[in-house]
């Protein structure tokens, strides 16, 4: 019994946090780089950048009705002048969540330009600019909530032969979306180097209502990352990062580190494997008060292997909050693949193997 009504409050908990309007997140942030930050936009080592993503949370609970979130992304670099570049991309995105599919579908593009600010072949430092502009749409299905005038007293459950008498309420909308967003990074050699970012997401804070007549804006998200690549020895490197993101009344931190084994290197082949653990924290609300605590969400375990121009990743979200005796301490799995085409071009170590 008490698990069904942890279960219960579990699903009350999702819904109105997906009602809010919350952002999308990955646990493989750093391999979603232009949902990441818009500078992100062309910084690569190589020409054009292929990237999906997909996320699958909450199946333990939920089941056919689990949060799913895909992301596909294009992004390319264009030479200016001897050292800088011009970045230009575009990025589709999708989510879907719960039994009355709450989704949000986006399409946006982007662009960067990356300032050469000292350096030389085999090291460099980087200031980039970017933002990106698009337009997305929201919507649910109004039929599959359960409103509380509809709880039979007389049956003790759910009646859904009674009308909600809900009125006023459109079913999707569409709205602009801005962003803009900074990045500086160091390349010290081919081996080692470090950068440090912070993006504006939700500019304009378009109206999220599903009420005629109601205004309820889209809370801005400010998000600040750093991260880098290591070399320990010949055979051994470590990758950390840090994602720190800011919305609304909603606070998250993912923060951890990557082991990353090098197979093998040469000048026109890599091969290298990751395994890491991840943890990531959030804000918690007490009811009836205002103030929220910090609690732990979740432990990710994750994987990535790099072959050439592909990178693969795999994580899995373990679920260590409050909630974990409803999920079974199942969170959710995700898959990223990245996949590069380069030129002919060469000046050298251009940026971080994102």
């Amino acid at each position: 019994m008490k698990k069904f009504q942890l279960l219960i409050i579990f699903t009350f908990s999702l819904g109105v946090f997906s009602l809010q309007g919350q952002d999308i997140h990955f646990s493989q942030f750093y391999m979603s780089p232009t949902n990441l930050n818009p500078a992100m936009t062309g910084v690569i080592n190589g020409n054009i950048r292929l990237v999906a993503n997909y996320r699958n949370q909450w199946a333990s609970v939920l089941r056919s009705n689990s949060f799913r979130t895909y992301s596909v992304s294009y992004d390319q670099r264009i030479p200016v002048g001897r050292y800088d570049y011009f970045g230009i991309g575009g990025t589709f995105w999708g989510d879907r969540a719960g039994e009355a599919d709450f989704a949000t579908v986006t399409g946006k593009v982007s662009g960067s330009y990356s300032k050469y600010m000292g350096g030389n072949r085999k090291q460099s430092n980087y200031l980039v600019v970017g933002a990106e502009a698009g337009v997305a749409q929201r919507s649910i299905d109004f039929i599959n909530l359960r409103w509380g005038n509809q709880f039979s007293t007389d049956l003790g459950a759910f009646d859904p032969n009674v009308d909600s008498m809900e009125e006023g309420f459109i079913d999707n909308f569409t709205f602009a979306d801005l962003a803009a967003g900074l990045l500086w990074f160091t390349v010290f050699n081919e081996n080692n180097n470090f950068y440090l970012g912070g993006a504006f997401h939700h500019l304009a804070r378009a109206n999220q209502s599903f009420r005629e007549g109601v205004e309820d804006p889209l809370y801005s998200r400010f998000t600040v990352h750093a991260g880098g690549e290591f070399l320990l020895n010949s055979k051994l490197g470590l990758a950390p990062g840090i994602i720190i993101m800011s919305q609304g009344p909603s606070f998250q931190v993912n923060a951890g580190n990557s082991f990353r084994f090098l197979l093998g290197r040469t000048k026109t082949s890599y091969q290298a494997f990751s395994i890491g653990l991840w943890a990531r924290i959030a804000n918690k609300f007490q009811e009836g008060s205002e103030s929220t605590t910090i609690h732990s969400d979740a432990a990710i375990l994750s994987t990535r292997f790099d072959y050439n121009n592909f990178s693969l990743g795999f994580s899995y979200d373990v679920n260590i909050s409050s909630l974990s005796t409803a999920s079974n301490s199942n969170g959710g799995f995700e898959f990223a693949l990245i996949y590069r085409i380069l030129g002919p071009e060469k000046r050298g170590v251009y940026c971080p193997n994102f």
